[in-house]
């Protein structure tokens, strides 16, 4: 089987990304992994430029942050056609070191899955939506129940989703006009394809949302004033995913309305694929107001 594409999307907090980058690189699975800078403010891209793996395929640094869709499908757009897609946002600290085998015996036991992410961890909580459980010759994974789009927590997360090709097929890409990312994908799965989505239950990670400057492993990277401002305090002064959610949940419904009619189907074009954009319903104009919210 080809390597799966690793798509790891950077937005300052060089901290956690030196330390989960590390985690993703002690490994011996095999992947591609694709590296994005969102014009990070902190010296992430310095870092990055250093890193040296053989399985790392391409290191990029945009010239604006245009937000996480944007990121992530220029990364999928770059995927071969048989390969399986992996999301990891740069909070994601994984232990298990054969993890990408874990979600693959879950693909294989239970062909009719799409998707697999893994349940958030420290410092979230447990919480989980309505969800079955599955086992089968010794392997199980949770099943997302109902993915309903008027409850704001039934969704499978995608801090680290790993998606079969089949189901790419089907659904193209992250919504660019919706742009409500992992709220989006599960429900688009779950009610307009054949296959479901869910949890692996043998990963094991952290999701930290913050280390100090004494714990950070990229010092000879870092040039901030860190008495004035960290990697983590300029984050959070430019983090705009909330108030885009208030904004324009309208977007969101109005693109599952369009597929309930038939206007559409779930299959979701992108800026980054102009073959997408030419054979599907898109609009463009949507989609760069949605990037330029986060500029």
């Amino acid at each position: 089987m080809m390597p799966p594409m690793v798509s790891f999307v950077a937005w300052n907090r060089l901290g956690l990304t030196a330390r989960n980058l590390a985690a993703l690189l002690d490994t011996e699975e095999d992947f591609e992994l694709y590296i994005i800078d969102s014009n990070s403010m902190d010296n992430t891209w310095d870092f990055i430029q250093e890193l040296k793996d053989e399985r790392i395929k391409s290191k990029i640094k945009f010239d604006k942050n245009r937000g996480p869709i944007y990121a992530s499908n220029y990364a999928l757009a770059r995927r071969k056609p048989e390969q399986f897609f992996i999301i990891m946002d740069s909070d994601v600290h994984i232990y298990t070191k054969n993890w990408i085998t874990r979600f693959m015996e879950v693909f294989r036991e239970f062909p009719e899955v799409g998707l697999l992410g893994v349940p958030k961890a420290a410092p979230y909580t447990g919480y989980l939506p309505p969800v079955l459980f599955n086992i089968k010759n010794g392997i199980s994974y949770i099943r997302l129940k109902n993915a309903s789009l008027t409850d704001p927590i039934d969704f499978v997360p995608g801090h680290l989703q790993c998606l079969k090709p089949e189901l790419i097929n089907l659904i193209g890409y992250w919504s660019e006009e919706g742009h409500y990312g992992d709220a989006d994908i599960s429900p688009r799965i779950v009610h307009y394809t054949p296959f479901t989505v869910g949890y692996a239950t043998t990963i094991e990670i952290d999701q930290v949302q913050e280390i100090t400057c004494e714990e950070c492993t990229a010092h000879e990277w870092c040039k901030l004033d860190r008495k004035t401002e960290t990697c983590f305090s300029i984050r959070d002064k430019f983090y705009r995913n909330p108030l885009f959610a208030m904004k324009y949940l309208w977007r969101h419904l109005q693109t599952f309305e369009e597929i309930k009619e038939g206007k559409r189907t779930a299959y979701c074009a992108s800026i980054h694929d102009e073959e997408s954009m030419k054979n599907h319903l898109y609009y463009k104009d949507w989609a760069e107001e949605n990037f330029n919210f986060y500029e």
